[in-house]
């Protein structure tokens, strides 16, 4: 039984690997090649060697991406390193012979939909174990070894490639570029978040007990209480309060913060990103899966035991 779900969860890995790469290539093949756009990262590089060398972008890609596989070999899982490295060969297969004919020859429409399909192919190989982009195995390498943000490491590779981009080209396809390159990577983000976007409230009221019925009434989220032994604020010194920590959709935000304002307008209220939120009472919007639910025994008699 184990070994027919891994076989499938396999055979599933590889379907969607293969659908990234397409994705992938139809967005290069079909809006950014043709253009002459840059996206960012290794691919970006292949683009812009490409244009000043002349040689098939599906001969520099798997070239340049070398060194970036090197590093991750002792850097990263190395079963990753290998599916990159035939998810990047397949990819430079397909640019070499996929015959799409550019869809078109407006510039935003190029920049829009060549990042959409580049960042979902990015986004869907990163999620099954594979890699496209080289850029982000430097970024994880220089982050171990300098301890600065992988993010920051990604942001400031860009910048050099676009500021190259402005001066070699112009700053028109620049620009065009850095859209490009914005959309790749919020696409990148919903496909490895999803839709469903949450943020962290902590929310310090002299009206806890208040406070939680309403949220969960009214939103219907998991709470968790914390004990404060002592605060300063506008109000003077304060002991033993309440601290109440919640996660909501971001639909609800308006809606959390309009209960907190009708109990105790003096809250104390700091919102935050939530990255990553699993388990607990989650409130959904996106889905038709059945999902938790707060037991109707906690509003018997309209108390919550604090």
């Amino acid at each position: 039984m184990i070994k027919r779900f891994l076989q499938a969860n396999l055979v599933w890995e590889i379907g969607q690997l293969a659908l990234a790469v397409f994705l992938a290539s139809l967005g290069l093949k079909a809006f950014l090649l043709p253009n002459g756009f840059l996206d960012g990262g290794v691919t970006g590089i292949s683009i812009l060697l490409s244009k000043l060398t002349g040689i098939e972008i599906s001969i520099i890609l798997p070239i340049i991406s070398i060194p970036f596989f090197v590093i991750g070999w002792f850097t990263i899982s190395r079963k990753t390193v290998i599916r990159s490295i035939i998810s990047v060969l397949v990819l430079s297969l397909i640019i070499h012979f996929e015959n799409f004919q550019s869809i078109t020859d407006d510039k935003l429409l190029i920049s829009i939909f060549g990042g959409l399909f580049l960042g979902a192919g990015i986004g869907l190989a990163i999620k099954n174990g594979s890699v496209l982009d080289g850029s982000e195995i430097l970024g994880i390498f220089l982050n171990e070894k300098t301890g600065i943000s992988i993010g920051l490491i990604i942001f400031w590779f860009n910048v050099v490639l676009f500021l190259l981009a402005s001066l070699l080209f112009s700053i028109e396809v620049a620009m065009y570029s850095v859209l490009t390159y914005i959309i790749t990577a919020k696409t990148i983000d919903l496909i490895l978040e999803g839709f469903e976007d949450y943020v962290g409230l902590m929310i310090v009221t002299e009206k806890s007990k208040e406070m939680q019925i309403a949220l969960l009434k009214n939103i219907g989220q998991g709470l968790t209480i914390y004990n404060g032994s002592k605060g300063y604020g506008s109000q003077g010194e304060k002991q033993d309060l309440k601290i109440i920590h919640t996660v909501v959709n971001r639909i609800d935000t308006k809606k959390a913060y309009r209960i907190l304002h009708e109990v105790d307008t003096d809250a104390f209220v700091i919102e935050f990103d939530v990255n990553r939120v699993s388990g607990g009472v989650l409130r959904k919007y996106l889905t038709r899966s059945k999902q938790r639910e707060l037991s109707p025994t906690l509003f018997r008699n309209n108390e919550i035991d604090i």
